[in-house]
């Protein structure tokens, strides 16, 4: 950034030419100009991975780019509320399958954390449970053949049971909300869940697992986190899952997420179209060009008291775009630490292991941790 512009500078990404627009001031800039100078746009590769074959250079696809009034009013915190103790039951039974046997062995993050993502999206968007499903799915994960052919097929199950049965069948999960709310057809519902697992496998398999490095490598840190999960713990009966009281009040917990998530953002930024040619910082960006805010750039201030100033730290995008996924993160990551940490005190293997970026970051050896019970 210093050999061009500390607040813009101009390159090519993905074979298109793009504008890099950097900073806080640049953040609010993006965001304020949502549909007036900028539009949502996505490079043609990672259309080829989230479209339905049918759909891709199809004109009315361009709707597929914005979030639908079904995914938003799934996400909302309102409706997040009943997913809390879903998600801190999945969480508890992968610990109990995946990680609590290989007590005083190694376990890698990385690719257990993704198992996990994988599991709670089949859960909470299809009410698909059956473990050897998922694993088939999930082991060759390419959402361009096979994902995209098991999606297809469970979106059309879906509508026939709907029909039979009426708006009771699938438990409410996402597919069988956009069935009954959304007028759209089984190629763009199916494109659709196809996006939402992709964002939420990839980017909170990644902020769990660098969440739990930086536990394992400042002590205090993971002390005071399991100081505050603790107390929840001992208010809990021996059965009774997390609420959505319980999350509000892990404050610290989420405040270490929000700082690891500061360092090695999942996400590299988000993609916008130019409407028209434009000026920023001296620098003409002109029309249909594209730009994402440079995340590398948050303000390094800790998250208590006033926290970041406005538009330095935006992990989930913000303006009319936000991530409607923010809160569904959220609660997802505290709820797999809380298993995590109330059972057991961490170790890095390799405190040495470097991070690839491909594009988002990932441990080259997928986070190797050794596992100290704690002794009850």
């Amino acid at each position: 950034m210093k050999k061009f512009s500390p607040e813009v500078f101009r390159t090519s990404l993905m074979g298109e030419n793009m504008a890099v627009i950097c900073g806080s001031s640049g953040n609010k800039f993006v965001f304020f100009n949502e549909d007036k100078l900028v539009t949502s746009w996505w490079p043609s590769s990672i259309k080829k991975i989230t479209f339905s074959p049918s759909l891709f250079g199809c004109p009315s696809s361009k709707d597929l780019m914005k979030p639908s009034i079904v995914i938003h009013e799934f996400l909302k915190p309102e409706a997040i509320k009943h997913y809390v103790g879903i998600m801190d039951m999945m969480a508890g039974k992968h610990i109990d399958m995946y990680w609590t046997s290989n007590i005083n062995k190694e376990v890698k993050v990385y690719p257990l954390s993704k198992k996990y993502t994988f599991a709670l999206s089949c859960r909470l968007f299809m009410n698909i449970e059956d473990p050897e499903f998922v694993d088939k799915i999930s082991d060759g994960f390419d959402p361009r053949d096979n994902v995209q052919k098991e999606i297809v097929e469970i979106v059309r199950t879906r509508k026939k049971e709907l029909t039979e049965k009426g708006d009771t069948a699938g438990d409410h999960d996402l597919v069988s909300q956009m069935l009954i709310k959304s007028n759209e057809n089984i190629n763009m519902i199916t494109t659709r869940i196809n996006g939402m697992i992709l964002a939420s496998h990839e980017t909170t398999s990644t902020a769990i697992t660098f969440v739990l490095r930086f536990l394992a490598e400042f002590p205090d840190v993971y002390d005071a986190v399991l100081k505050e999960q603790m107390e929840i713990a001992k208010s809990k009966g021996p059965e009774e899952l997390l609420n959505w009281n319980d999350i509000q009040k892990m404050k610290y917990s989420w405040n270490v997420a929000r700082e690891s998530l500061r360092l090695l953002p999942p996400g590299f930024g988000t993609f916008r179209e130019a409407l028209n040619d434009f000026t920023y910082a001296g620098f003409t960006v002109p029309k249909g060009w594209k730009y994402f805010p440079d995340p590398e750039k948050f303000d390094p201030s800790r998250f208590e008291g006033q926290g970041p100033p406005p538009f330095a730290f935006v992990p989930f995008g913000g303006g009319p775009h936000m991530c409607p996924g923010k809160e569904y993160a959220r609660v997802e990551i505290l709820a797999f630490r809380y298993n995590v940490v109330t059972r057991f005190k961490l170790e890095i293997v390799n405190p040495k292991e470097k991070i690839m970026y491909n594009p988002a970051p990932m441990p080259e050896n997928g986070l190797a941790i050794r596992l100290h019970p704690h002794q009850m």
